[in-house]
């Protein structure tokens, strides 16, 4: 069986700010985190080079220049769940 985390979708919170939905960013990284932690097969996240400026979901989206150092820190909790072994630098 395969999985996948949708990140975007767990942190927003439905018409948090009021016409359009909200969300708390502050939780992208842990929640990928500890889903490649869980096992997971494939990853969703939105990123955003400014994601202030979004046309939407903007609060969902985790910022472009935080992108490298978190899929680093994911191939790594990946490695050590799958086989207790790092990844390649």
């Amino acid at each position: 069986m395969t999985s996948a985390s949708l990140v975007p979708h767990s942190v927003q919170l439905t018409g948090g700010l009021g016409a359009s939905s909200g969300g708390e960013r502050q939780f992208v990284a842990c929640l990928a985190r500890a889903a490649a932690a869980a096992g997971i097969d494939a990853l969703f996240m939105e990123v955003h080079p400014d994601p202030e400026r979004a046309r939407c979901d903007g609060p969902n989206m985790l910022a472009l220049e935080s992108l490298a150092p978190l899929l680093k820190q994911i191939q790594s909790i990946d490695a050590a769940v799958r086989n207790g072994e790092a990844p390649p630098q």
